[in-house]
């Protein structure tokens, strides 16, 4: 996979995890469709997929940053 596909899905579910999991949109709507028990076990698959997709952010970046040096460093 290419590293700006790579920094592109980390990124959207880095956001879309953090909402998620940092204010209180997925209760309303889980408790809006009555399915407010999953509340319980919500947080051992969120806060796990915040990191994973926050790793796999940093990666992609470090990857391009990586690349971008490497194609500087013959003509300097």
């Amino acid at each position: 996979m290419k590293d700006v596909t790579l920094l592109k899905i980390g990124s959207i579910g880095t956001v879309a995890a953090g909402v998620c999991c940092f204010t209180p949109a997925l209760a309303v709507l889980l408790g809006a469709l009555g399915l407010s028990g999953w509340l319980a076990w919500l947080d051992r698959v969120l806060l796990p997929a915040f990191t994973l997709f926050l790793g796999l952010s940093v990666y992609a970046m470090l990857c391009i940053l990586r690349r971008r040096s490497i194609k500087r460093e013959p003509g300097e």
